[in-house]
């Protein structure tokens, strides 16, 4: 039986790049710092690269062009940074998990549920810190979730890709469409405005005390898990064959998805096609072990909302497109692609 499932394993073209995973993601550490240090000195005040190092290794609190850096531009970046990378790893265990090449926190409804978590407790929560923000978020996401598999596996033959794609499509809809509701009746819409278009702007220094540490320690779990992922990627038969609990391997990712997701949209708001995009990137050029691409979907999410926020910041400048509506320009001909593909790009 085993060696069964071994053959049925090696059929599905398992391959992997190493040599070139490794170059890939040293180059992209690279091109995330130039990104970032680029970020930084554009803007509505252009500043050198030399007042942006000075501002970070010399700080000097009297120096204006110092003060915009450390207390608006370096923890914006630096959230877009945090934000592309759980998008982007989230994406990626939700393709291998479900098999569906469609799959994204987005397009699944998880981050509508999480910005119903925000509406709600905008609106019944007195005195809404960041911490009881997130926690909405989280809880919203865990909603949807439930709600999109379970309505995916009601029907005989139980979930495939498609069931769950229309499931998200329909629980996306109605959570935004509550979410929107709440905040017409409490008169909230435009505090829920910045969340529903994403954007980066505002990003505090004690938010990103909070979501760093919560993003971190789930792409660790991911790539310690990432083994385990792979094998699931192939199919719950050949991972059940090879002698894999698949129930808990499952559970332990959807909750690491959940927790990216609802991080991710705590801060930034619902940002879509990030998880879609980045994941099949990365596939295509390191192969389909998750040992790599999760490591790699990390930082090339990493450096695509960073660009994607300086894209928004310099379109039209002093005033700011919304990051969402740059990332779905990009990320919509991408969705159609893929729709038209369909499985054979998992």
């Amino acid at each position: 039986m085993k060696n069964n499932t071994l053959n049925e394993a090696k059929e599905k073209k398992i391959y992997a790049r190493p040599a070139v995973a490794s170059i890939i993601l040293a180059l992209s550490c690279l091109l995330l710092v130039g990104s970032l240090v680029l970020a930084i000195s554009v803007g509505a005040a252009s500043i050198s690269f030399a007042d942006v190092w000075q501002a970070v290794f010399a700080y000097q609190q009297g120096n204006e062009d110092h003060q915009i850096i450390r207390s608006i531009r370096l923890p914006r970046e630096l959230g877009a940074a945090v934000v592309g990378a759980a998008f982007a790893v989230s994406g990626a265990i939700m393709q291998g998990m479900t098999k569906n090449p469609l799959a994204d926190p987005g397009l699944l409804g998880l981050n509508a549920g999480a910005s119903l978590g925000l509406a709600i407790a905008f609106s019944y929560v007195g005195n809404t810190n960041y911490m009881i923000i997130m926690l909405f978020s989280f809880i919203g996401a865990g909603i949807a979730a439930c709600l999109v598999f379970g309505f995916s596996a009601m029907n005989r033959g139980g979930m495939t890709p498609l069931k769950i794609t229309l499931a998200g499509a329909a629980v996306t809809a109605f959570l935004s469409s509550i979410g929107e509701g709440i905040a017409l009746i409490n008169k909230l819409s435009q505090s829920i405005a910045f969340w529903t278009a994403g954007g980066v702007s505002g990003t505090t220094w004690a938010q990103l005390q909070i979501v760093t540490p919560t993003v971190l320690l789930g792409i660790m779990i991911a790539i310690m898990l990432s083994r385990s992922l792979t094998v699931l990627s192939f199919g719950e038969d050949v991972a059940k064959g090879l002698g894999q609990r698949t129930f808990i391997v499952k559970a332990v990712l959807m909750t690491v998805v959940l927790i990216l997701a609802g991080a991710a949209v705590s801060l930034v708001g619902a940002i879509a096609f990030v998880g879609l995009l980045i994941p099949h990137i990365v596939r295509f050029l390191v192969g389909n072990d998750y040992r790599w691409i999760i490591p790699c979907s990390a930082v090339i999410g990493s450096v695509f909302l960073v660009l994607a926020d300086t894209a928004a910041r310099m379109v039209n400048p002093p005033f700011e497109t919304p990051m969402g509506a740059i990332v779905a320009i990009l990320g919509l001909p991408f969705f159609l692609y893929l729709a038209r593909k369909g499985r054979s790009l998992i």
